[in-house]
């Protein structure tokens, strides 16, 4: 009997610390998987090679200057899409000083400033490049496309999108998240909760709608462990056309999960867009 195909994986924001993370997890699934890297530039290849990707797999197109054409072309022969991009933002250094000095002084409220890099706005990369994105998706005929966000998407006011003055990065977000369920294209749109360097695999999942898992006193989750949810959504039938949040137990709270159906059959609801709308 003939053995089935590889699913072919397109990766965007591959050289990120969550996307070179779903990279490595396909790496090590290569009898199931055939990933593929889209970066900026050349200067991420030697991170993504070092993870065991050829670098004939890798593909660069540039956010900031790459219309939807450039994005249908490194789609070519996929099946399935991880988008892994997300704005950063860049701490502002002399901003350090004042902090610094309302230590010494005992002043209270002074925060760190951020902005954002030439070209990556959050408006850009979350909302334009996104869309660029999902429009090339179709136009190269993927079946499916895993959609990694962030959670807090129905809080107006979240410190986040007041970052880089406000930059809006979560209502960026939303409205992409928002822009894919529309396409028709079959998604899955993960919301986790903070994102923390720290060994995935390890920890007990909880999957919510709606920012609910927001209230708990512990809201974060390995990045490992995304991009293992991630990577699961790309097969899972749970995960067809979902919006979920999740985020981790501490470690030692609950059987580490494994069983990511169950996962997501735990949470027949959906987030509610109805709520916070960017559409």
């Amino acid at each position: 009997m003939r053995a089935q195909a590889a699913l072919k994986v397109a990766v965007t924001g591959a050289a990120g610390r969550t996307g070179a993370l779903v990279i490595k997890k396909l790496v090590e699934r290569k009898a199931d998987f055939e990933a593929v890297a889209i970066v900026r530039n050349a200067s991420s290849k030697p991170k993504l090679v070092q993870l065991g990707l050829p670098e004939q797999a890798i593909r660069e197109v540039d956010l900031a200057s790459s219309g939807e054409n450039a994005f249908t072309t490194a789609f070519a022969g996929c099946d399935t899409l991880i988008i892994a991009t997300s704005a950063v933002p860049v701490l502002k250094p002399l901003s350090m000083l004042a902090v610094f000095w309302a230590k010494l002084t005992g002043g209270k409220g002074v925060m760190p400033e951020f902005g954002w890099k030439e070209g990556q706005l959050p408006e850009q990369v979350d909302w334009i490049g996104q869309k660029l994105q999902i429009d090339a998706a179709k136009a190269a005929g993927v079946r499916r496309v895993v959609l990694v966000s962030s959670m807090g998407g129905t809080e107006v006011e979240s410190n986040l999108n007041k970052l880089g003055g406000n930059g809006n990065i979560l209502l960026w977000k939303r409205k992409a998240e928002q822009y894919l369920i529309a396409s028709g294209l079959p998604y899955t749109v993960i919301h986790p909760g903070g994102l923390i360097d720290e060994a995935d695999g390890l920890r007990q999942l909880r999957v919510g709608v709606d920012d609910a898992l927001a209230k708990e006193a512990v809201r974060n989750i390995p990045r490992g462990d995304v991009a293992e949810l991630a990577v699961r959504c790309l097969t899972l039938k749970a995960a067809e056309n979902r919006s979920i949040d999740v985020i981790a137990r501490p470690a030692g709270e609950g059987a580490p999960t494994t069983d990511f159906e169950e996962l997501l059959t735990s949470m027949p609801a959906n987030c509610d867009y109805s709520i916070n709308s960017q559409w």
